[in-house]
């Protein structure tokens, strides 16, 4: 039976998993990450760990996947970019699968890795056709159509965080104004709570927080019984509504996967949600329905994604 790796690479850790083609798991792992020329060897020491767990050789694999941070060349293996990992034009694929005797390794920007983890090992299972919006310090994210990951020209595509959803809106960190993540990312919404909570002193939520503590979490814990904190959540639904329709009409996926920290709400999250979806959806959803769902593999997503992105 055929047996895959996938290497999921963050910013402070190497997280690995080896899986058959029937989705069993053999073994898994996680190391810190070494940023720089380095990267290769770590991902390396990780690769020789799982196949030793495992009670395997390198010779056993099939493929390799691995999902990395920034700008990423996956068709031919290279980190474009990645200034957190101090990476510039590395061919990491070709690195790797020289220090595992030529086995076959694939290489995809980490959000789009969860995206295509999703589609086939989480919410997105059973679909053709999805898309994960990840809520957390921006919004990232992937699109998956007929079964295939989306990345655009060059692997630079699928972006989503940074359509515009309000012209000249909140400046955003990559030189536009107005970009979704700038409206309805974890971190946007934080920083609205703080905003409004600095103007409104009499709202509940100073009874447990304050402007510098509030979180994202704040005004959803208050919503049902201060006016104030379920404004935010309503400001804030119909932002991530406005991005999520316009990826719908777009792509017109079956099922549209949030993840992040902001999708622990749930039903309260999804429920308005789908609901606001539904209203603004071109034709409506009685043709071509588009489910909104919380992501389910959580953490776990990139591993899998990058598994995912082996067994292509």
């Amino acid at each position: 039976m055929s047996l895959y790796m996938g290497l999921d690479i963050g910013g402070t850790t190497i997280k690995g998993i080896v899986m058959d083609e029937m989705g069993n798991v053999s073994a898994e792992d996680s190391i810190p990450t070494e940023c720089g020329e380095k990267l290769a060897d770590c991902c390396i020491e990780i690769a020789d760990r799982l196949l030793c767990a495992a009670g395997k050789v390198s010779s056993d694999l099939a493929a390799v996947g691995v999902d990395c941070p920034g700008m990423i060349d996956s068709q031919h293996g290279k980190v474009v970019f990645a200034g957190n990992l101090q990476l510039k034009d590395y061919p990491l694929a070709k690195l790797i699968r020289q220090k595992l005797g030529g086995v076959k390794v694939r290489i995809c920007n980490d959000a789009n890795a969860a995206a295509l983890g999703e589609a086939r090992f989480g919410a997105g299972k059973g679909y053709r056709n999805s898309v994960l919006v990840t809520l957390g310090t921006g919004i990232g994210g992937g699109i998956v159509i007929d079964g295939k990951l989306f990345e655009g020209f060059k692997s630079a595509g699928a972006e989503i965080g940074h359509m515009v959803i309000e012209k000249d809106g909140i400046p955003c960190t990559c030189g536009r104004k107005g970009c979704f993540e700038r409206y309805a990312s974890a971190r946007a919404l934080e920083i609205k709570t703080r905003q409004v909570m600095a103007d409104d002193t009499a709202t509940a939520m100073w009874k447990t927080y304050t402007e510098k503590t509030a979180t994202a979490k704040t005004p959803f814990e208050y919503m049902d019984t201060d006016e104030t904190a379920r404004k935010i959540v309503d400001w804030y639904l119909n932002n991530l509504a406005c991005g999520c329709v316009n990826l719908a009409n777009i792509f017109r996926p079956e099922v549209i996967m949030i993840g992040g920290g902001v999708a622990a709400q749930g039903s309260r999250l999804i429920d308005p949600l789908q609901k606001l979806v539904d209203a603004e959806l071109f034709g409506g959803g009685d043709y071509a329905p588009v489910k909104v769902c919380v992501a389910s593999l959580g953490p776990k997503a990139g591993e899998y994604g990058a598994i995912a992105l082996a067994l292509r």
